[in-house]
């Protein structure tokens, strides 16, 4: 090696790896015909079989063919057979490359060091998503590994426009972090805008993956709780968004994609649309949508009743409370909001063999036991159940919270300023959605604002599929 001898890259690789001090890190010395080696990996993440026998070749070779070798870059080309392989001499990337699943090969007299991608990464089943899951179609999923993940979208769209550009993001982590998109149906000025945000993040690491990504690409707005960002697990889901000009985020050690740019009609569809014929799809799209809205109203509308008796028409006398509680219907109805988030939060966190037992407990405890006890109307255990079961009606569990979130403010604003506080609270979140900001700068209100009919009407109703590609 000119600038530095075969002694001296292994002594820094060792050092910058921290071989003595981390087990898992490798540094193995090995005999080439006469000279010497040493081949630096990390123990989990090399394919035993390929690198066994890969090394059976090497150290067959003879001196004689070492000997036509000019550089490190000959030597791949004349010996390895892997596929994947080249050559460097940076030892900060030799390292990051090494820790990231490469095989670093030092060889005694040569100008670089040879990289070898023998990596195997642990993985789990590609089961279907939990919360995204389809009555017909492909039960597949995304998992935490990137490649096995871009290997489900190109085997669903075989075509050469199909670019994935990697690049890595955090200072620490150096994760890897992967672009689709159609070259041929994407928009330029948003990839542009969105390549150029990706190049700029200066982060220490991306520690929840692509959550942490998200925010780092978003406009600061914290009192915004619009998700900006549309989720998948689901590889076909990813291929249709694809198709349709948009661009996936694929994050390393991350299984869902990033859908930009989403706007507010995107989280109301639902991969089950497209497993049904058109006519039922779109009576699924349309049911879900108001139901799903409804979980916004429902409450915030219900307590307006209840607090004027007295306007309500004689048809709709029986929503009005039958039997009066010395808790306040407004304290019942924040602390419902609270206790389901509760018990959701603790489902999280039971063992599967006990869930059904939770369910049951939890159910009779805010049901028959607290309707007894005088504490809660039945009215408000009703109207919060259906409210708590419809959130679930689409797939964003985002998009949720964010409805739980208005609803409660409308709650309040409701107990405060009656029906002046309710309109004042659809006002704030009419002018939050027209406010929000997207990654790529498309309008979140899209296809409303800017008004495009044709795209809208495409969201309200499922065409055929030889329609919709046209």
């Amino acid at each position: 090696m000119p600038e530095r001898s075969y002694f001296e890259t292994v002594q820094a690789l060792k050092e910058y790896l921290r071989c003595d001090q981390s087990f898992d890190v490798v540094a193995h010395p090995l005999r080439i015909g006469e000279r010497a080696a040493t081949l630096f990996f990390v123990d989990g993440f090399a394919k035993d079989e390929i690198l066994q026998k890969l090394l059976e070749y090497l150290l067959s070779l003879s001196n004689k063919q070492l000997k036509e070798v000019n550089s490190a870059a000959d030597f791949a080309d004349r010996f390895i057979t892997h596929i994947e392989s080249g050559v460097a001499s940076d030892i900060p990337t030799i390292g990051k490359q090494v820790l990231s699943g490469f095989e670093a090969l030092v060889i005694e007299g040569l100008d670089q060091v040879v990289m070898i991608e023998a990596r195997s990464y642990p993985v789990r089943g590609m089961d279907e998503p939990s919360t995204d899951r389809v009555m017909r179609g492909p039960h597949d999923g995304f998992v935490e590994t990137l490649v096995f993940n871009t290997a489900l979208i190109r085997r669903r769209i075989r075509d050469p426009q199909l670019i994935m550009e990697i690049t890595q993001v955090g200072e620490v982590s150096s994760t890897d972090v992967v672009m689709c998109y159609m070259q041929n149906k994407v928009d330029r000025k948003q990839l542009d805008r969105l390549r150029q945000k990706i190049k700029n993040l200066r982060i220490p690491s991306l520690t929840m993956a692509q959550e942490s990504l998200a925010e780092c690409l978003m406009h600061k707005q914290w009192y915004n709780p619009f998700p900006k960002v549309r989720y998948t697990e689901r590889p076909d889901t990813a291929a249709s968004c694809l198709n349709e000009g948009q661009i996936l985020v694929l994050t390393d050690n991350s299984a869902a994609a990033m859908i930009i740019p989403s706007a507010m009609v995107d989280f109301l569809q639902d991969t089950n649309d497209f497993c049904f014929p058109p006519l039922v799809g779109t009576y699924l799209r349309l049911v879900r949508t108001l139901i799903f809205f409804g979980t916004l109203l429902l409450m915030p509308l219900w307590y307006l009743l209840v607090k004027n008796p007295d306007g309500v028409p004689p048809g709709l006398q029986f929503l009005l409370i039958k039997e009066q509680t010395d808790v306040p219907i407004l304290l019942q109805i924040i602390i419902a909001e609270l206790i389901i988030d509760g018990i959701k939060i603790a489902s999280l966190n039971t063992p599967n063999s006990l869930n059904g037992a939770f369910s049951v407990v939890g159910g009779l405890i805010l049901g028959e036991f607290a309707v007894s006890a005088g504490i809660f109307v039945p009215e408000v255990l009703l109207y919060m159940a259906f409210t708590a079961t419809a959130t679930f009606t689409q797939p964003s569990l985002e998009l949720g919270y964010t409805f739980k979130l208005f609803r409660l403010m409308l709650i309040l604003l409701v107990a405060w300023l009656n029906w002046v506080g309710f309109w004042i609270g659809i006002a704030v979140m009419l002018i939050l959605m027209v406010t929000t900001e997207t990654p790529t700068g498309r309008r979140y209100l899209y296809p409303i604002i800017p008004f495009n009919g044709r795209a809208l009407l495409r969201q309200i109703i499922r065409f055929p599929i030889e329609e919709d590609n046209s």
